[in-house]
């Protein structure tokens, strides 16, 4: 019996790690290739850089200065408008926009496993401090050769954009933000057969449900 019990919660827990990880990557970026971008900045001011892209160990910006990735410290970067996507800064973090409903929307941060991208690449990568504060971009340099050798799973973790307000897309944080008859709507689409907390046309449906 306890054999069975076993088996069943691996079972289980492979599956919420199958439904976590949504795809997996060699690429250390977002995005395959850098691209242009309009960056925006918490004082207003924009600056356009032809070579940027994402990076999926923390969610910032990298951009290209030579043949050398910078990556960006976050805390002077509120939005990164790709020809695609539109990418807005949560706790520090790139966040694409999925859907919106009105004011409100779904917004998704992507990121691989932090441990085992350290646990790998511990030895291939360099980092040292620079600072470009005329351009209001603080920076440290990367060192992305080798990483090609790693296949690592990408997370989705998602946050709504709620009456002005960020909000994990989590059962307790978002009913903290709603009043009664809203938790009820909430409670009424969590039940339904199909529901899922990683999937996008269901976190789209909870949206509408909750907003006015």
């Amino acid at each position: 019996m306890k054999k069975k019990l076993l088996t069943l919660l691996i079972v289980v827990l492979g599956m919420s790690f199958s439904a976590a990880a949504q795809k997996r990557t060699t690429m250390p970026t977002f995005y395959k290739n850098y691209r242009s971008a309009v960056i925006t900045f918490s004082d207003g001011h924009k600056s356009k850089n032809a070579f940027t892209n994402v990076f999926l160990k923390n969610g910032s910006l990298l951009f290209l200065k030579g043949e050398q990735a910078m990556e960006a410290n976050m805390s002077n970067i509120v939005a990164v408008d790709f020809d695609d996507r539109s990418f807005v800064a949560i706790d520090r973090k790139l966040a694409y926009l999925v859907d919106s409903v009105g004011s409100n929307a779904l917004y998704c941060i992507e990121l691989f496993d932090k441990d085992t991208y350290e646990r790998n690449l511990k030895n291939n990568v360099n980092i040292s401090n620079l600072d470009f504060s005329a351009d209001m971009v603080n920076t440290t340099t990367v060192d992305l050769n080798g990483e090609d050798d790693f296949k690592m799973p990408v997370f989705r973790h998602y946050y709504y954009l709620y009456n002005g307000e960020f909000v994990r897309v989590h059962e307790r944080e978002i009913a903290r933000h709603l009043k009664k008859e809203k938790r009820t709507m909430m409670k009424r689409i969590m039940a339904l057969p199909d529901f899922s907390w990683v999937d996008v046309n269901s976190l789209i449906q909870l949206l509408k449900a909750i907003s006015d």
